[in-house]
């Protein structure tokens, strides 16, 4: 082999770190395999330095593939409707067939644009990817062991305890996973797919509330763990006896973005205060983690700081709406992107506009909008700095009945 294929560097280096992966060997491992120094190897895997024909083939025999996996041409995206059809059908929604075509449309144009925008800056996306859980290979409960899973995820991405409030960002630039709003058909809140030579994709419902498309990212997240190269599509509520995968998808979400020892926490901290826990306490506590009030009400239940069951019930009976609970709490909807295509892939295309690599009409096209907008979107990445987390009111509010069965 005495020449290598016309193949992007950057290509080629991100297969061989993926495979190097694959094969559970370190980079010191994998450059004494060829002779070479750690950066040198690291320079391999970015794509800065091309790798020879000769240490390809040490490479491919050393991680036991072919050369011609690694050197293969781009593949384009494939066709995703087969899988997302079964997985529709699956879960009986037969309905939602009809948007399908146009919902697989626009996900291959966000993926292939991706991929061009990672190019022309090379800029790879992180490759941060937590280990696969194998569902069938644990005992006990589902439950726990999504509680467990989630708190290691936190801590392996240095989340700490504190509340989500930029978990797109974090799944995109930290892990490496891309994420797409768009609207699809209202009862589904999400789906996600592995598409060969790009990576993982969670598309999200935009037309679902704030936080319903946190939670259904977390949800989703999920699913890259236990059901990573599995393409799937997930109902916001499902009725009747969910399977495992779905069960640890709901309880990873709960638990990662309401981590426990924070939730008793301020819970806690609310109970020494007022010697009482209300409805508009539950409604701050929501408004903290950024979820819904049901799902904090039925994570208090879970962790046995609230009596079990009886939640919902004292939410019915208080005739609570959320839009004015929120009023006269004065607590306002968290600043969460909404857009359909995430800070990342619009930071890439403004970079590669700010490099001449893309003509303004290819910006706008790239950002599926008319040249007014895309300027507006080049002037809103421009570097700003992030605002710090709100502060969770604690001062107790006079707001319907008791939580608690007694006072404390």
């Amino acid at each position: 082999m005495t020449s290598l294929p016309n193949i992007d560097p950057v290509l080629v280096g991100q297969r061989l770190l993926e495979l190097r992966k694959a094969a559970g060997l370190t980079q010191e491992e994998a450059a004494k395999a060829i002779g070479c120094s750690r950066p040198l190897f690291i320079a391999i895997e970015k794509g800065t330095r091309v790798v020879t024909p000769e240490e390809l083939v040490k490479l491919a025999r050393r991680y036991g593939r072919s050369v011609h996996e690694i050197v293969r041409p781009r593949e384009t995206v494939g066709d995703l409707q087969p899988h997302f059809r079964a997985a529709i059908s699956r879960i009986g929604l037969h309905d939602a067939n009809n948007d399908l075509d146009k919902v697989v449309d626009a996900i291959k144009y966000f993926a292939e644009n991706y991929r061009i925008l990672e190019e022309i800056t090379g800029q790879s996306a992180a490759n941060n990817f937590p280990s696969e859980v194998i569902l069938d290979k644990h005992r006990g409960s589902i439950y726990r062991l999504a509680e467990d899973v989630a708190n290691r995820e936190r801590l392996r991405l240095g989340l700490g305890e504190k509340p989500l409030y930029a978990l797109r960002d974090t799944l995109e630039y930290d892990v490496g996973l891309r994420t797409m709003f768009y609207k699809l058909p209202s009862e589904i809140a999400g789906m996600y797919c592995y598409i060969s030579g790009f990576g993982f994709c969670i598309i999200i419902n935009r037309c679902h509330p704030q936080v319903r498309r946190a939670f259904t990212l977390a949800h989703e997240y999920a699913h890259f763990i236990i059901d990573r190269y599995r393409p799937g599509v997930d109902c916001f509520e499902k009725g009747g006896n969910k399977p495992a995968n779905e069960k640890f998808a709901d309880s990873f979400a709960q638990s990662f973005l309401m981590p426990s020892s924070n939730v008793t926490h301020k819970f806690n901290e609310v109970v020494t205060t007022s010697n009482d826990f209300q409805i508009a306490d539950l409604c701050r506590l929501a408004h903290y983690f950024n979820v819904s009030v049901a799902a904090m009400g039925y994570r208090l239940e879970w962790l046995d700081l609230l009596p079990r069951g009886t939640t919902n019930d004292k939410i019915v009976e208080s005739s609570f709406k959320k839009k004015k609970a929120q009023s006269q709490l004065g607590l306002e909807d968290h600043q969460e992107d909404s857009e359909c295509f995430p800070k990342r892939y619009c930071q890439l295309a403004v970079d590669a506009y700010n490099k001449d690599e893309l003509s303004e009409s290819q910006l706008a096209k790239i950002l599926a909008c008319d040249p007014v907008r895309a300027r507006e979107i080049v002037q809103r990445h421009l570097p700003s700095n992030s605002l710090g987390d709100p502060e969770f009111p604690l001062r107790p509010i006079e707001m319907g009945a008791t939580l608690l069965l007694r006072r404390l």
